[in-house]
């Protein structure tokens, strides 16, 4: 078994601060252009050993892969992935390292949020397939540079939104109604996000535990003490992800702008000035109960709610509901009635999926097809980059307490410097 040692003064000269700095170029070799195995076992590397890094791995291996390499800056998670699932893999604390290996054509990422860009982006220069978790960024920012990087890399990349694919009988079928028209004009969608139940704070400073790399964890996030709820509850702070806005939310706004054909786009406004704001110094950061409401396109309003999961579309015609476990409404009963006309909907599914339907209920296995026969990714990189895009504009209008516009062919606010500065952030310089 092998085993990286961070050394720090390595970390600081490379670190990601520079890896993630928008200015920086990213240059393509031509052998990390040419890398592709034709081996019939996927090699692959996973990063981030978490339990939905670790879930993600297991698929790699389900699907026909051979996980070599497992990485984390925890060793006891990183060493008890694998005892227990991947005991032919070398162990890695630093990401890099694990990059450097030529066998290795592709990567998973199940880190907390903050890192998945910088890993995303080394990952795509050193030639290798990408399947990164959602949500895919911390900052719109990072969006912008991860699609120019897939671009010109040429490489495959799949984002973690595994709805589109996983249940696609229920939220393929949702988006294939409402671009059918059988709801008539969608004229309001509900996004349903399920309560966030963590709240309170300060927490005390504690020491790290043995085997943790706390300094590399945290990164280009601001420094900060450890202690055991930013460590395990990443989620419930700005300054590593966006709260239950961008946990669920990377699923059920995808939904959304899929099914308004606008997932490569995004909303006109954004106004989350009603939602309660955290003020704890030392505690969780992001809203318990947030509350949006955004304009789109055609007179669409979206609005997010706090309250159980799952997605309402209506129209002037009709309404449905769907989740993890049904999707329901007069349009689906009226479906159900005809079997030639559910047979439709689900033709006019398969076809969202652009050729790449060999695969159908299988996320994973969508990745697999797209690097093995040169097909796209249902939740391609630009997907997951605009539905982040809509999760951090409200995480944006939320902190900033008012409304705010988005020229999405621009990508920008339009006249708000406040906000404007609000799609990136300053990266931690890493003392020497």
């Amino acid at each position: 078994m092998s085993r990286s040692n961070v050394d720090r003064r390595q970390f600081v000269r490379s670190g990601v601060a520079i890896a993630l700095a928008a200015a920086t170029p990213y240059t393509f070799t031509s052998r990390a252009r040419a890398q592709q195995s034709k081996n019939d076992r996927p090699i692959f590397g996973a990063i981030g050993m978490g339990g939905q890094g670790t879930h993600d791995a297991n698929r790699v291996k389900k699907t026909g892969g051979d996980v070599v390499a497992v990485c984390d800056v925890s060793r006891d998670k990183a060493e008890s992935a694998k005892a227990k699932h991947f005991q032919k893999a070398d162990v890695y604390e630093d990401y890099r390292k694990l990059l450097e290996r030529h066998d290795i054509e592709a990567v998973t990422i199940g880190t907390p949020d903050h890192w998945h860009t910088a890993i995303a982006l080394a990952a795509l220069q050193a030639g290798k397939h990408v399947y990164c978790e959602k949500p895919l960024t911390l900052t719109i920012d990072e969006g912008k540079q991860l699609v120019k990087a897939v671009e010109k890399s040429g490489k495959k990349f799949q984002v973690g939104t595994q709805q589109r694919t996983d249940q696609w009988q229920l939220f393929g079928r949702a988006v294939a109604t409402v671009r059918s028209g059988q709801l008539g004009k969608i004229q309001k969608i509900t996004v349903h996000l399920p309560l966030s139940t963590l709240e309170g704070g300060p927490f005390p400073a504690q020491s790290v535990p043995d085997g943790l790399n706390w300094d590399f964890w945290l990164g280009q996030a601001p420094n900060a003490d450890y202690c055991p709820e930013r460590f395990t509850k990443f989620r419930w702070w700005f300054e590593y992800s966006g709260g239950i806005m961008t946990d669920w939310g990377a699923h059920h706004m995808d939904v959304a702008q899929w099914a308004l054909e606008l997932d490569k786009s995004g909303p006109l406004s954004i106004d989350g000035s009603q939602t309660k704001m955290p003020n704890i110094p030392g505690g969780y950061s992001t809203p318990k109960f947030p509350i949006v409401r955004y304009t789109y396109p055609n007179d669409v309003e979206l609005n997010v709610v706090a309250e159980f999961e799952g997605v309402t579309f209506e129209g002037d015609k009709g309404r449905i509901f769907v989740n993890r476990g049904r999707i329901t409404g007069t349009p689906i009963e009226a479906q159900d009635a005809d079997p030639k006309l559910k047979e439709q909907v689900l033709d006019d599914v398969k076809k969202m999926f652009h050729g790449n339907t060999a695969s159908l209920g299988d996320h994973m296995g969508n990745f697999f097809d797209a690097f093995k026969h040169d097909l796209p990714t249902v939740s391609d990189v630009a997907s997951g980059h605009r539905t982040a895009s809509a999760c951090h504009l409200a995480n944006i209008s939320m902190r900033l307490g008012r409304k705010i516009q988005w020229d999405a062919e621009k990508e920008e606010i339009p006249g708000d410097s406040e906000a404007n500065a609000m799609l990136k952030r300053e990266q931690r310089r890493m003392a020497g």
